[in-house]
């Protein structure tokens, strides 16, 4: 019998007692776009890990804390910080729950609460696993450092400081993040990256005040035509950015992260239907996941200027304001591609004005990492399948905190279902995959102790 048998037995003896667990963790609401119950939730977290055997504090920061704890006992085996988030996104629209977002309820096998699936459901189940470990060895196979943020769902805007200076309470060698879904077949995966993300507005004003369209039209410049004017000399026809040096750093994904994503099932014709598309976008050349891994791209969020209410205005607005994003493949920083927009806008339009509004910076752990083998079986050890191997995922989160500024990979391993409803109304995961991502982050430390760094 292997060690991590008879914890798996524990688990499966404590279903009840985890669920109820769960369900009154989720009870007590950690919104950080609003500040509600950040401060208490934090505290919980911080007894939790205690209770651990951790050295547990909330670390004040400039805006919520992070819950830091450590139980680092075995010498000569690796130290993985498993890191996610005890904030929420707001809950609203109320009206659209079926039940109430901080009341727990179980319907057709899935708990509905907000932070059910996003993250505190996830994180949670970590913190079970090594509970569980604890309950039937007295000690853990391997060093463990949890870091638990309050800030993820409004842009992580104090991590990067944060970890600079905790670099060595914080020096682990790998991090697992449980935080997203699974494949939408349910199937396991282990994601290896993230795209970075830019923001920033383009602003442009050509006279003191918007103007009659007809006494005014022919002589007087339109905000939006230059805007319009503007965006179409960014990106051409066939769908291809043509901003000068932007792809300059791009470092090309390796022969294992293209066959990485070869690999992954997918359904085009199931994805338009679902989306309500005719056809994917340009360019036409470039594979599902290729593009959504491997490329950058330039997205105009909003186009805001002039009259756009019921009916008609002859009016010739005379400001517009282009909101737009630009997601980052490595090795592109948020600084440099604004650079390279400035310096566009410059040439093609420069009476329009770029504004920053904030990015960052995306992350890429190789496939072919050490630590690969031993997370893949684990997974495999706790579900009873092979996970797929996701090189980067097409959204943004702070791994580039721990694979720039810390110098250690990052793994994804996600336990929450593809339909979590994050964000949304009906936020929910499915009881047994709680269960299960207990399991797996068992599983997860009966491996890496298996390890000698």
């Amino acid at each position: 019998m292997s060690s991590l048998d008879p914890v798996l037995a524990h688990i499966e003896a404590q279903r009840a007692d985890h669920l109820a667990r769960l369900m009154d963790y989720l009870r007590h609401p950690s919104i950080s776009a609003q500040d509600i119950g950040i401060g208490k939730v934090a505290g919980l977290l911080v007894e939790m890990l205690e209770r651990l055997g951790m050295e547990a504090e909330a670390v004040p920061t400039a805006g919520h804390p992070m819950v830091l704890g450590r139980r680092t006992e075995v010498p000569g085996a690796p130290t993985v910080l498993l890191y996610g988030h005890y904030d929420v996104q707001p809950p609203e629209p109320l009206e659209e729950w079926i039940s109430p977002p901080f009341e727990p309820t179980l319907r057709d096998g899935r708990i509905y609460a907000r932070g059910a699936g996003d993250n505190k459901g996830q994180h949670f189940a970590q913190l079970l696993a090594i509970e569980s470990w604890l309950a039937v060895h007295g000690r853990l196979p391997c060093n463990v450092i949890v870091l638990l943020e309050g800030e993820e769902e409004i842009g992580s805007p104090r991590i990067a400081d944060f970890v600079r200076a905790h670099a060595e309470r914080l020096k682990a060698d790998l991090v697992i993040t449980a935080d997203g879904p699974l494949h939408p077949s349910g199937r396991p995966v282990v994601t290896f990256g993230v795209r970075g993300v830019v923001n920033f507005e383009l602003r442009v004003r050509t006279g003191r005040t918007d103007a009659h369209s007809g006494n005014h039209g022919g002589t007087m410049p339109n905000a939006i035509w230059t805007l319009v004017h503007l965006l179409s000399t960014m990106k051409d026809p066939d769908g291809r950015i043509t901003i000068d040096g932007l792809h300059d750093p791009i470092l090309p994904p390796g022969n294992a992260e293209r066959a990485a994503a070869e690999a992954l099932p997918v359904d085009v014709a199931g994805y338009l239907t679902e989306m309500g598309l005719s056809k994917l976008d340009t360019p036409d050349d470039r594979g599902f996941h290729d593009r959504l891994m491997f490329h950058p791209t330039l997205t105009i969020n909003g186009l805001h200027g002039g009259y756009g209410g019921a009916g008609s205005k002859t009016v010739l607005p005379c400001a517009a304001v282009a909101k737009c994003d630009i997601r980052l493949v490595p090795d592109m920083t948020p600084e440099q591609a604004l650079d390279c927009v400035r310096a566009h806008v410059a040439q093609a339009a420069p009476e329009v004005e770029v504004v920053a509004q904030g990015g960052m910076l995306p992350s890429r752990t190789p496939i072919d990492s050490p630590f690969t083998a031993p997370i893949v079986a684990a997974v495999r050890a706790a579900r009873g399948e092979e996970p797929y191997l996701i090189p980067s995922a097409g959204g943004s989160l702070p791994d580039y905190v721990f694979t720039k500024i810390l110098g250690i990979p990052a793994f994804v391993v996600p336990y929450a279902n593809a339909d979590e409803a994050n964000h949304a109304p009906n936020e929910n995961i499915e009881v047994a995959l709680f269960h299960a991502g207990i399991r797996t982050g068992a599983a997860l430390l009966d491996q890496l102790g298996q390890m000698r760094v």
